[in-house]
């Protein structure tokens, strides 16, 4: 039985790693897109829209499809549609084309998220151990390895198209690894034949926190390349280094995360990554060189790091609802806020600028601080 949990550990991990691969390849490929297509700040916010629309679509879906063939055939399936359209993100000839591969990539990212998440469910509740950090960790390390792989391949001159392809195998020799030991089985049932329930009490605030988390690292993923360029004086092919610099520290971040709250609790933790995460916008809007800029990816994703995981505490230990619906719907409200959020900055960014939008993202952060005072924090 041990042997057996190490494996699904193991592919639970592969999971994640994948779905960070995939998902930041996207953000080096931004400004050649927006360069390739001749968009402005709102019409890349509304393409970029229809990525979440696609997520929104396929998302609500997801917990029905794992409860009833359980998480291995959702993951492969949806992993395969994410690297089959990939690719395709970096030749769309025209805005149509691109809108219609975003919604594609949203919808089969946005299952994979939600699949492999109930997977990390089940395998940390079988071993009796907090595991959640480590496994977004991987996804982390994912995140770094994409984003940081395709800005090196740009700049050392691989075509976008080539680039993409080396992310795309790299991303379906992950999930290949991990298709052994993923779980057939459907998830237990707690009870509730409900996939998704509207959030209430506490869980509708958590929500809220989760998609203002998952929303300000939608715009590093997003945006930071534009932000970059635009602004701090990097060129096309470094615009890619904001989001790998965000990726490394959330990565050292969730790995030492579970230590971290352990000895100061998760209502100093909340209220310490709040902060640093705020100061890091701040710092990434103000700064004076790509340098000081590039320090403020670092403090978004350090600050950042531990949020989500103590938030997700707080949801299994609230009374409003039952532990398995209030994190079904918190997790459904944060991947609609880093896959969906993003156009809204599209559009703040159109009505005022890309730094106003990022200013307004440190404000998000300041509440998210101010919460670790409030009753939710209190099961954290």
């Amino acid at each position: 039985m041990s042997n057996t949990n190490t494996s699904h550990r193991f592919s639970t991990r592969l999971s994640f790693l994948a779905a960070g691969i995939a998902m930041s390849a996207w953000a080096p490929l931004v400004p050649y897109a927006k360069e390739r297509l001749r968009l402005d700040p709102a019409e890349l916010g509304m393409l970029l829209l229809c990525l979440g629309i696609g997520s929104l679509l396929a998302m609500p879906a997801t917990g029905a499809l794992t409860s009833r063939f359980g998480c291995r055939p959702v993951i492969l399936v949806s992993g395969a549609i994410t690297c089959a359209v990939l690719p395709f993100l970096a030749i769309a000839p025209t805005p149509l084309m691109l809108a219609l591969t975003l919604f594609l990539f949203g919808a089969a990212i946005g299952t994979l998220d939600v699949a492999m998440n109930v997977q990390a469910v089940i395998v940390e509740k079988n071993h009796g151990g907090a595991m959640m950090s480590g496994f977004h960790g991987l996804f982390s390390v994912g995140g770094f390895a994409g984003a940081g792989g395709m800005a090196l391949m740009l700049w050392a001159g691989v075509g976008t198209l080539a680039a993409a392809l080396v992310a795309t195998g790299v991303t379906a020799a992950a999930l290949v690894a991990a298709a052994p030991h993923l779980l057939r089985e459907p998830p237990p049932s707690e009870g509730d034949s409900r996939m998704f329930a509207v959030p209430r009490g506490a869980v509708a605030i958590i929500g809220a926190l989760c998609f203002a988390c998952f929303m300000a690292e939608g715009a590093v993923l997003d945006w930071s390349a534009l932000l970059l360029t635009s602004g701090a004086g990097l060129s096309a092919d470094q615009g890619g280094l904001g989001y790998a610099a965000f990726a490394i520290a959330m990565t050292a971040g969730r790995f030492t995360g579970d230590k971290i709250v352990s000895r100061f609790g998760g209502r100093r933790v909340l209220l310490a990554g709040g902060l640093c995460a705020a100061a890091g916008f701040f710092t990434a809007v103000l700064a004076p060189t790509p340098l000081v800029a590039l320090l403020g990816f670092v403090l978004i994703g350090l600050g950042a790091s531990n949020i989500v995981p103590i938030l997700f505490t707080a949801a299994g230990s609230q009374k409003d609802m039952p532990a398995g619906l209030a994190v079904g719907a918190i997790s459904t409200i944060g991947y609609t806020g880093i896959l969906a959020g993003p156009a809204l900055i599209g559009f703040v960014a159109h009505a005022s600028s890309l730094q106003a939008a990022f200013a307004g993202l440190g404000c998000a952060m300041l509440l998210v601080a101010a919460s670790s005072r409030s009753r939710i924090a209190a099961g954290a």
